[in-house]
């Protein structure tokens, strides 16, 4: 992941960069620099030759990317894929709020195919409530007419999906199918970043109202009489609920493999640690003194990465439903008092979303097997 602008042209209240503990971001320079790119992208392609990857997926991210400009935007483009031309092969995405994107950008998109996430989280109403401008003004027209343009047959290609943030005051199936109105190839849904010490809005840690919220949108999914749109959460969660793997910070046991690189060439650990307390991502490595390999075995990173489950709670470790969600996402067992050493602040909400979604599938798995027998 790389952070090409750090600051943004919204004001979401519920943004984990701005918005909670880690203020960081103010002492990195606003945009990724021509020479920062350049020295990352000599140390993408080196870590890429050195273990044969035959592939490297590139996030751009912000703040909002698109503030980066189109000139720093395209060197970067242009370092990394020169430089990866014949070692691997180099998928974009652009993770954006949608309010800036115009069929000049999306020019450069195809040129080095790039595809376009989009933030979303509703219709106006829902979307409004937590992402506005800086002036207060509703963001909701300007997403949607970025999202016009994605979904013109000449760009469709390049549209990767919209990323909901969950808020429990709005009707999930009506976001739901606000999203769907947009005709996205896939949606994400990401739990608002909380912590023990912040627990998100409407937390009860003996009930389940975010797993509920889910449960509505995820029976509306899965009981449509086609496929509608992909969600990864859901999609997780059903392969791991069928023997599967994962590679997710979200559920599942297996490793995440993300990084980041910040503005100024550090490298971080994921930036949903930024929710916990100040410095929480920070390694004290960059791109110009550190290869990726050194980056790979530095304790912090392999603690981050979730490589093993003696950081578990022993309560997550005794529950029938550890394989499934992992123990949550890293952030959200965070206290200050404790450290990572404990269940997620969504634990109850996890136990219901993955057991409920884990027994309708194996439940339906067993039956299709029963009548092919």
């Amino acid at each position: 992941m790389i952070k090409c602008a750090q600051q943004c042209n919204l004001a979401c209240d519920h943004c984990y960069v701005y918005e909670l503990r880690d203020t960081s971001w103010r002492s990195k320079p606003r945009v990724l620099s021509e020479e920062t790119a350049d020295r990352l992208a000599v140390r993408i392609a080196e870590h890429a030759r050195r273990h044969g990857l035959e592939s490297v997926r590139i996030v751009l991210h912000g703040g909002e990317p698109l503030l980066a400009g189109r000139s720093r935007m395209e060197h970067l483009l242009s370092a990394v894929t020169e430089e990866l031309r014949g070692i691997a092969e180099c998928d974009i995405t652009l993770q954006s709020n949608g309010t800036l994107l115009n069929p000049i950008w999306l020019e450069l998109f195809h040129r080095y195919r790039v595809s376009v996430g989009v933030s979303l989280d509703g219709d106006r109403g829902a979307n409004d409530r937590h992402r506005r401008s800086r002036n207060g003004r509703s963001s909701y027209t300007a997403v949607q007419r970025g999202l016009e343009l994605l979904r013109r047959p000449e760009n469709r290609a390049l549209y990767r999906g919209l990323l909901c943030t969950v808020d429990i005051e709005n009707e999930p199936v009506r976001v739901y199918e606000a999203l769907l109105a947009h005709a996205p190839q896939a949606v994400d849904f990401l739990l608002p970043h909380a912590t023990w010490e912040h627990p998100p809005p409407g937390h009860d840690p003996k009930g389940t109202p975010y797993a509920r919220w889910l449960i509505d949108i995820f029976e509306r999914w899965y009981a449509a009489p086609r496929r509608e749109t992909r969600i990864r959460l859901f999609e997780n969660i059903m392969d791991l609920s069928l023997g599967g793997e994962v590679h997710s910070a979200t559920v599942g046991l297996a490793a995440s493999d993300v990084i980041v690189v910040e503005s100024d060439g550090s490298v971080e650990l994921p930036d949903s640690l930024k929710a916990t307390y100040h410095g929480a991502a920070a390694t004290g490595l960059n791109v110009f003194e550190h290869d990726f390999d050194t980056v790979a075995r530095d304790p912090r990173v392999v603690d981050a990465r979730g490589e093993s489950t003696e950081e578990l709670a022993d309560t997550c470790l005794n529950c029938t439903a550890v394989r499934i969600c992992g123990g949550g996402l890293r952030a959200h067992r965070f206290h200050p008092r404790t450290g990572f050493a404990n269940p997620s602040v969504y634990t109850a909400d996890l136990f219901a979303l993955t057991t409920h979604i884990r027994d309708r599938v194996v439940t339906d798995a067993a039956a299709l097997l029963g009548r092919a027998s």
